[in-house]
């Protein structure tokens, strides 16, 4: 059994659908499941719409007919003529129940989550019509799931949390592994026990992918992507970055955590509590080997393992005398964030307890600083702790690799890269497990300590020097030898 997941640009259009197909009809004899994102940018769209309907934009109306008209295209460059009115009916079908959807918002000025998550769903379910619709007319046996009928999660609409027994037990028996069948199943939707629809988060077909691995116990999963793997760094951001051959699930959770695109931060652990090795391939170079992830840690020259970073980060500062030496408030300040559901994406406190510090997202700031100036709200008309200190435009940049805890003097490398270009850090965190160094720093800073970091770590320092010389009698003769016996040294 394969699981394989194609994101939204390698169902883009219908030459890319057809791209796809052909990996998957290249495949040996057996079954596979599919699970794949919605056209590339559609969900924006979508999104877009159903906020233009809340707001009473009637443009929103423009860029429903363009989501359909973009769907019917797609068909009908896809599909043969004669196969064509079935999947022109259906998408017709979705795309009238979105409209109707989106006249219930226009009318009431209102876009719940739940909603939203209805709304969105739309994009996955088309997209993998057309893929299965496709399939079948090139001979293959093809059968398309509703992952809402397999995939059940609680209700926490836009970011709902799987319920792992039920899920696996309705995926196994709605999946045989007898029949050497292709299965297509839309990706980042679920249900909850009301069979309302959910989603997984954005990144979350991915995720979906993973949750299919694991309740079938697959040989392996693919992660078919826009690049050949997983990168040294963001090649965005830094042209010289390079694909990581392998890597372990450990390191590929810290890089994905910290901003690394390629694969969604939840897909690691269903498939590691099996121990399913994951495969990041190119869908438009399927023969470039891509990025293994697994249970191992490999043998490297090099000291770390990938870069990454994550922007629009706000620093929230507690402090004050009144901390020291009593405990509780790291307690009362994290209990606070979590009632809000405020995730704490870094935390570093000062041995003097004078203060804590932690970074959040920059969204959620706003609703950090009511939140926790309430909760130390007698503190603070005391005077024994200030108000929330809030610091936005920063972003957070990691240093990732296992073998970084056998090699002395990591830390001290990165900081001197770091402060010898000019960027300055304004908190750092690093785990017991030495597994990753995080550094905050400036928005604007972002690029050039991403090329910094790259440099240090990835690419010779080596600098060439051209020397022209004038005349080679006892001076000059003497000059080129003593250059040829130092080269070594000069390098």
């Amino acid at each position: 059994m394969y699981v394989l997941k194609f994101g939204g640009s390698s169902v883009a259009n219908a030459n890319n659908i057809k791209i796809v197909a052909d990996i998957l009809l290249a495949y040996p004899s057996k079954p596979i499941v599919v699970v794949v994102s919605a056209l590339g940018g559609i969900t924006d769209q979508l999104l877009l719409t159903g906020d233009k309907a809340a707001c009473g934009d009637e443009s929103y109306r423009e860029l429903l007919s363009s989501v359909e008209l973009r769907h019917l295209d797609t068909a009908r460059q896809l599909l043969p003529v004669t196969n064509q009115s079935a999947s022109l009916s259906k998408v017709k079908q979705y795309c009238n129940e979105i409209e109707d959807l989106c006249e219930g918002i226009f009318r009431l000025q209102e876009l719940s989550d739940r909603t939203k998550d209805k709304l969105v769903s739309y994009g996955e379910l088309l997209s993998s019509q057309l893929l299965t619709a496709y399939l079948q007319t090139q001979n293959a046996q093809a059968e398309w799931l509703d992952s809402r009928q397999l995939i059940k999660t609680d209700s926490r609409f836009g970011n709902a949390h799987v319920l792992e027994g039920i899920t696996h037990t309705l995926i196994e028996a709605r999946v045989p592994k007898d029949k050497n069948n292709i299965y297509v199943a839309p990706g980042f939707i679920a249900s909850n026990s009301h069979d309302f629809t959910t989603t997984l988060g954005r990144g979350g077909s991915d995720y979906t992918a993973a949750i299919f691995a694991a309740a079938l116990k697959a040989e392996v999963l693919e992660i078919w992507t826009d690049v050949s793997g997983i990168m040294t760094a963001d090649p965005r951001w830094v042209p010289n970055a390079r694909p990581i051959s392998r890597i372990s699930y450990q390191e590929a959770m810290e890089l994905s955590h910290f901003g690394a695109k390629i694969i969604y931060p939840p897909t690691i652990q269903p498939v590691m509590k099996r121990n399913i090795p994951v495969w990041v391939k190119n869908t438009f170079a399927a023969n470039d080997p891509g990025t293994l992830i697994e249970n191992h840690q490999y043998e490297s020259a090099e000291k770390i393992r990938g870069i990454s970073s994550m922007n629009k980060i706000t620093l929230l500062s507690l402090e004050g005398s009144g901390m020291v030496g009593i405990p509780g408030f790291s307690k009362r300040l994290f209990e606070a964030l979590a009632q809000q559901q405020i995730n704490v994406i870094l935390i570093t406190q000062s041995s003097s307890e004078h203060s804590i510090c932690v970074a959040v997202q920059s969204g959620e700031a706003e609703k950090a600083k009511h939140t926790c100036d309430a909760a130390f709200d007698s503190e603070i008309a005391n005077g024994k702790v200030e108000p929330l200190v809030v610091e936005g435009d920063h972003a957070i940049v990691a240093l990732v690799g296992d073998k970084m805890k056998s090699h002395p003097g990591i830390s001290g490398q990165m900081f001197s890269a770091l402060g010898r270009n000019g960027i300055n850090i304004r908190a750092i965190a690093q785990g017991s497990s030495e597994r990753n160094i995080s550094a905050v720093i400036s928005s604007s800073d972002v690029k050039k300590a991403l090329n910094v970091l790259h440099e240090s770590f990835f690419e010779s320092v080596k600098k060439q020097l051209n020397i022209f010389i004038t005349g080679c009698g006892n001076v000059g003769s003497k000059l080129l030898g003593q250059i040829a016996a130092q080269q070594v040294w000069l390098e």
